[in-house]
């Protein structure tokens, strides 16, 4: 409609969505690198790359879009620098990004508990219901229901599989990596109560096991500790997949998020009804961020 006033959608906008959707006081007190890592949240954003991780490729992507905002699961200053030099792994990208005018936001462990977060965009891809949070919290000062964050989340599927039919569904659910998805338990056990814990989630195992799950979901589980788990009486199954791969569904998630006739900029902003998020653009990164790039089958020889 002629006549309205257009202003322009800021970083800081975007942020506020984000920061309402993923409080950042959910985080944990280790995790010092979410929030904006770079750029000034007073300019003005029309578009926004999603991604799991923030590295070269991602960087490249994002200065071939031309977008204004990158926003990733894991923070870029993930640990304490003493530099951000342009000769330094963690410098160069800074600088990439500075000069490219473009700002990086990180919601890390406070998008895993939250609600809508990360834990339940793998928990719904691969078809898990009615679920609650694994290790429930609830943060001192915040108005929520008991139970109403935390890590990982457990819920039930529709229909009782078997472990090996679930294992085909989780490798069809999520993105495919080269190291794929493996499972410690029988083939034939029956599976209808599911946890998850998305990125490196073994310290959540006892709490699956505690609350019935038939079998549990996460990445970066050890060898050892993988076969007594599943060796104790009455323990879950487990099924492993690539770190990578059980945090991008969540950025689906961020997309529709921010995309909402109620997204950034829409109070000032009519729109034409084509433009998401009152006209901001939003793209979810295409690279595959898994550092495991090559995979081949061992051997069947068993001899010395």
């Amino acid at each position: 409609m002629k006549g309205w006033c257009h202003v322009p959608t800021r970083i800081l906008d975007v942020i506020g969505v984000l920061e309402a959707a993923y409080p950042p006081d959910l985080a944990e007190e280790w995790d010092t690198g979410i929030g904006l890592t770079c750029g000034d949240p007073d300019e003005s954003v029309g578009s926004v790359l999603l991604a799991v991780d923030v590295d070269s490729e991602v960087v490249g992507e994002a200065e071939q879009l031309g977008v204004q905002l990158l926003v990733t699961h894991h923070p870029l200053l993930f640990r304490p620098v003493q530099s951000v030099a342009a000769n330094t792994a963690k410098g160069i990208l800074i600088h990439r990004l500075t000069k490219a005018g473009i700002a990086h936001f990180a919601a890390h462990t406070n998008a895993d508990k939250a609600t809508g977060g990360v834990n339940d965009a793998l928990a719904a891809v691969l078809g898990v219901r009615d679920t609650r949070p694994l290790e429930p919290e609830t943060p001192a000062g915040r108005h929520l229901p008991v139970a109403a964050v935390g890590m990982g989340r457990i819920g039930e599927l529709a229909e009782s599989v078997t472990l090996a039919a679930f294992l085909r569904g989780v490798a069809a659910a999520l993105p495919a990596t080269a190291g794929g998805v493996r499972a410690a338990g029988e083939a034939d056990r029956p599976v209808r109560r599911v946890a998850v814990c998305s990125g490196a989630g073994e310290s959540a195992m006892a709490a699956a096991a505690a609350m019935g799950a038939d079998v549990f979901v996460s990445s970066d589980l050890r060898h050892h500790v993988v076969a007594e788990f599943t060796a104790a009486p009455d323990s879950p199954a487990v099924v492993e997949v690539a770190h990578w791969a059980g945090e991008w569904p969540w950025l689906a998630a961020v997309a529709q998020l921010l995309r909402r006739p109620t997204g950034p900029g829409t109070e000032a902003h009519q729109g034409t009804g084509d433009e998401p998020g009152g006209g901001l653009r939003v793209t979810v990164s295409s690279r595959r961020t898994d550092p495991w790039r090559l995979h081949e089958s061992a051997a069947a020889n068993m001899g010395c």
